[in-house]
């Protein structure tokens, strides 16, 4: 495939040596410093753009890959609120879009593992939840959007729980929500269910922005040639 990688960072270099390796070309590099390349014909040469840059520039860099009939992958997190337009408007223009949280294949299969203990602990009032995530310091959003979607896999299925709040919550219907920043921690999510008799913990660190790269380039490869809006539980089939 032809690839367009959209936000040339860590990360999109991680995704260009990942790509590389299955056979892929790279034949657009976006980046802040060239971002008129996103209006210019190369674009439209790609069979898919991969788009990992900041929440403020995520929806427009979307929309001109739309414009330019590209299929897109999107890692972008912390702009949330605009994605149901983004997927609206992906249907309008019959184009295909595929988002994630996060592109690791063992954080998807722990979203799900999560929501399923979650509903088992709905019936043990005993057992206090709580999220803890610890990123590097060049993150931008806190939590992460990892985070939110494990904050939301717990409050929705935990009647005691019906929201998360990015701190100590000292309340008992909200879920805490513990963000940490330091060094170049690639992502560790935890979990603890904790009792006055035991601790439950089930946990994901990731050892290498390799691991989010390869998911992303497995993506692209699912979403070449389809229409529509995808996400990581059509890629795992669950």
């Amino acid at each position: 495939m032809k690839l367009a990688i959209i936000g040339y960072g860590k990360m999109g270099k991680e995704i260009e040596r990942f790509a590389l390796t299955r056979g892929h070309k790279v034949i657009l590099k976006v980046d802040k410093d060239n971002p008129d390349q996103l209006s210019s014909g190369e674009l439209e040469r790609a069979d898919v753009a991969l788009e990992f840059t900041t929440p403020g520039t995520a929806e427009s860099n979307i929309n001109a890959c739309f414009r330019a009939g590209v299929p897109v992958v999107c890692g972008t997190t912390g702009w949330m609120e605009r994605l149901g337009e983004v997927e609206r408007m992906c249907k309008e223009m019959n184009q295909a879009f595929f988002y994630a949280s996060n592109f690791s294949i063992g954080v998807n299969i722990m979203f799900r593992l999560n929501s399923w203990l979650a509903g088992v602990m709905n019936r043990f009032p005993e057992y206090e939840p709580r999220l803890t995530e610890v990123h590097h310091i060049h993150k931008k959003d806190s939590p992460s959007g990892t985070a939110i979607t494990l904050a939301e896999g717990i409050t929705g299925n935990i009647d005691r729980k019906n929201n998360w709040i990015n701190k100590e919550s000292g309340q008992e219907n909200l879920l805490s929500v513990i963000s940490e920043r330091k060094g170049e921690v690639p992502g560790t999510h935890v979990i603890t269910y904790s009792s006055p008799l035991d601790v439950l913990e089930i946990s994901h660190r990731a050892l290498s922005r390799s691991v989010f790269a390869s998911g992303a380039v497995m993506a692209a490869e699912f979403i070449a040639g389809k229409k529509g809006v995808f996400k990581m539980n059509d890629l795992l089939d669950i």
